[in-house]
């Protein structure tokens, strides 16, 4: 514990004297905490450095590597608790909350109504992004969960095809190994698992049953049967990893497919950036599927520059951030990028390739009729008390620390009750 908070103070006082120095030398700069290091996301995150430098803002940044986040959000309270805010950090949903709750949230809700907000971004992320009826987060795109990303010519040389049920998939997996390709690519840290679980619920159990487990966290839903066959799904499925999983960064589990040494990856639409960075195309290089028994539903996740209450004279860098981070134009050359789709409903879908279009017009739908569903694994379908129980569990049974699906469920119903 003490080591903790010594890692913790270190980190503060060194974002602090960043902050400090660059505080004094212009306020026209936005200072930026972020997860964003992979090749992807960086070439995502410039379209918006260069937004802003046209508009005469510096960017600081203040990179924080780690894919789930959780070093970022280690980073943030300390610079937080050090009365050190940023201009702005990205957030995920309940994160946000948090922060807002605490009375450390900026208001954006003058800017919202100027440029139309609460007509464009879906309610669903306006449950994040407003506080006590004021604009505290811009949300910056719509990523989600459920879906493949495969080598299309691994594929081609096994002889494979769409896998339309879980089953398909098995089978896939196994056409892959018989071939000598790693089947699948995981990365064995537990966001990554509990990520790819998600998605093996709702296949598993249909949209309602997800909906029920991992939102409303319907405690007969979480200790059913159909859980248990969740978790049976989830150990027939690992045992396609190659024995090095364990640690992997998930953009490195991506460079797998993409550089033909495996065949699959099931992953959130991020990895999608990587493809882009390495100069691929989708039905080309790659194919893009929702996860066998998904489609329909749209299991998301969005990230969010929660902007925090910074003095008068960095308020105008803020606006400036969340006025570009929300504009139609950024909206769409940040997500054509990242991989991701736009926070807004009214942007084009004509720049995006044929993922970026499936992913826009799958959002439409899920919003419209009622299948689009938090991601657990991301910090969307519960607080994050609960969602950290859940990824503990998940990883645990990934990893042989547990035993049985009957242990699974007990101890994933008793973590989610003690978090509570």
């Amino acid at each position: 514990m003490n080591r903790f908070l010594t890692t913790t103070a270190m980190i503060a006082l060194a974002l602090a004297g960043a902050h400090v120095s660059a505080h004094a030398a212009d306020v026209k700069e936005v200072q930026m905490l972020h997860w964003w290091t992979s090749g992807g996301e960086a070439a995502a995150l410039n379209v918006l450095k260069e937004d802003l430098s046209k508009e005469g803002f510096a960017w600081k940044d203040v990179p924080v590597a780690g894919g789930g986040g959780d070093a970022a959000m280690t980073a943030l309270k300390a610079m937080v608790a050090a009365g050190t805010y940023p201009t702005a950090s990205q957030m995920l949903g309940y994160t946000v909350l948090d922060y807002a709750q605490a009375g450390v949230m900026g208001d954006l809700t003058e800017t919202a109504k100027k440029e139309g907000w609460d007509k464009s971004v879906p309610a669903a992320l306006q449950k994040f992004s407003v506080y006590d009826g004021k604009w505290v987060a811009a949300p910056v795109n719509v990523h989600s969960v459920n879906w493949l990303w495969i080598n299309k010519a691994v594929m081609d040389k096994i002889g494979g095809t769409q896998p339309k049920s879980f089953d398909d998939l098995i089978a896939l997996l196994d056409k892959a190994k018989a071939a000598g390709v790693i089947p699948l690519a995981l990365g064995g840290q537990n966001w990554q698992e509990a990520t790819m679980f998600d998605s093996i619920v709702l296949s598993t159990g249909g949209p309602e049953f997800y909906k029920k487990a991992f939102n409303d966290l319907d405690e007969a839903s979480l200790k059913s049967d159909t859980m248990k066959k969740s978790f049976d799904n989830l150990a027939k499925i690992v045992k396609y990893v190659d024995p090095n999983f364990s640690g992997r960064d998930w953009n490195l589990a991506t460079a797998m497919v993409i550089k033909g040494d495996a065949l699959v990856q099931v992953m959130g639409d991020w990895a999608k950036g990587e493809f882009v960075a390495a100069k691929k195309t989708p039905d080309k290089d790659f194919l893009c599927y929702r996860f066998p028994g998904t489609d329909g539903s749209v299991i998301y996740n969005s990230d969010m520059f929660g902007m925090f209450n910074v003095p008068d004279d960095r308020k105008a860098a803020q606006v400036a951030l969340a006025t570009a981070t929300l504009s139609k134009s950024f909206q769409s050359a940040f997500n054509v990028v990242k991989g991701s789709v736009p926070a807004r409903t009214d942007v084009p879908d004509t720049d995006f390739d044929a993922c970026g279009k499936k992913g826009i017009a799958d959002l439409k739908a899920a919003n419209e009729g009622g299948t689009l569903f938090g991601s657990l694994a991301q910090g969307y379908g519960a607080p994050p008390a609960i969602a950290n129980a859940y990824k503990d569990v998940v990883s645990k049974f990934v990893h042989g620390q547990i035993k049985s699906s009957d242990e699974a469920v007990t101890q994933l119903v008793q973590a989610i009750d003690d978090a509570r």
